[in-house]
């Protein structure tokens, strides 16, 4: 397996996670909060892919509609229903 492919999965296995440890704001109701306590490159990785934001001194970030909808799309690939 090489190193783009190991970092690739660990990317979906980090978005799945942060998803499914996830709860929905009131008044952002396309987005849901999780906290951020990943690796920090992933981090960055998945919000260049606009899948994620969040303020770096905070303690949460948010999952985009994309990323969402993204994870969602994973957990059905990997079986996770």
């Amino acid at each position: 397996m090489s190193d783009e492919s190991i970092s690739q999965h660990i990317g979906n296995l980090t978005l799945m996670l942060l998803y499914l440890t996830s709860w929905e704001e009131k008044d952002l109701p396309h987005w849901r909060k999780s906290w951020k306590g990943y690796d920090f490159d992933v981090r960055d990785q998945l919000e260049g892919m606009g899948l994620i934001s969040g303020n770096h001194r905070a303690k949460s970030l948010y999952l985009s509609k994309a990323g969402i909808e993204a994870a969602v799309k994973l957990l059905k690939e990997y079986g996770i229903d």
